[in-house]
């Protein structure tokens, strides 16, 4: 199949990936933009994996206050440079994570920051490891924008998209009249 630069295009704008890489997908994909897109989403993976251990001194912090001041989240989220935490896609990540705790109300960054005696008593009483893990720890959990994905891919994802380690380093979630922060 012969691939058009139609096709190249609407793989970008559907991954944000470059021309070469659009290209060389929709080629192995022999056309087909899925694939394709399936093909760009794995090596976006493998490569936020290999960035997983860069240090990450920059980034933003960010406020959300949600119905009608009741619920508020203050979240802070690094990158490896300030000229990622000025784009628009890590702004919007930073939003996006910061409603996601507004509105979920998670206790922990990841599953290593779960005490192994709240993560044996919530398994007890959730009935399942994952199904506990996805009610308190942010990485874990379906994005609220997206259910198929976790926000732990989201993330995954933005590291591909801007070529940067991102890390949620810590969160608050304030609702008025809850004695939780």
């Amino acid at each position: 199949m012969t691939i058009t630069t139609a096709m190249i295009k609407e793989l970008r704008e559907r991954t944000g990936a470059g021309i070469m890489d659009a290209k060389r997908a929709l080629e192995e994909a022999g056309g087909d933009m899925e694939r394709a897109a399936e093909i760009l989403r794995q090596q976006g993976l493998a490569r936020a994996a290999r960035k997983a251990g860069r240090a990450t001194g920059q980034g933003l912090v960010h406020a959300y206050i949600h119905g009608g001041g009741r619920i508020g989240a203050l979240i802070e989220v690094n990158c490896e440079t300030d000229f990622v935490a000025r784009t628009d896609i890590f702004k919007q990540l930073v939003h996006d994570l910061a409603m996601q705790v507004a509105a979920t109300a998670p206790r922990y960054v990841s599953v290593e920051d779960v005490p192994p005696d709240i993560l044996q008593e919530g398994i007890q009483e959730a009935g399942s490891r994952d199904k506990f893990l996805q009610q308190v720890v942010l990485l874990a959990q379906p994005f609220i924008k997206d259910p198929s994905k976790t926000v732990e891919e989201v993330i995954q994802e933005a590291i591909a998209r801007l070529g940067e380690n991102i890390r949620v380093r810590r969160f608050a979630r304030f609702e008025l009249g809850s004695d939780e922060a």
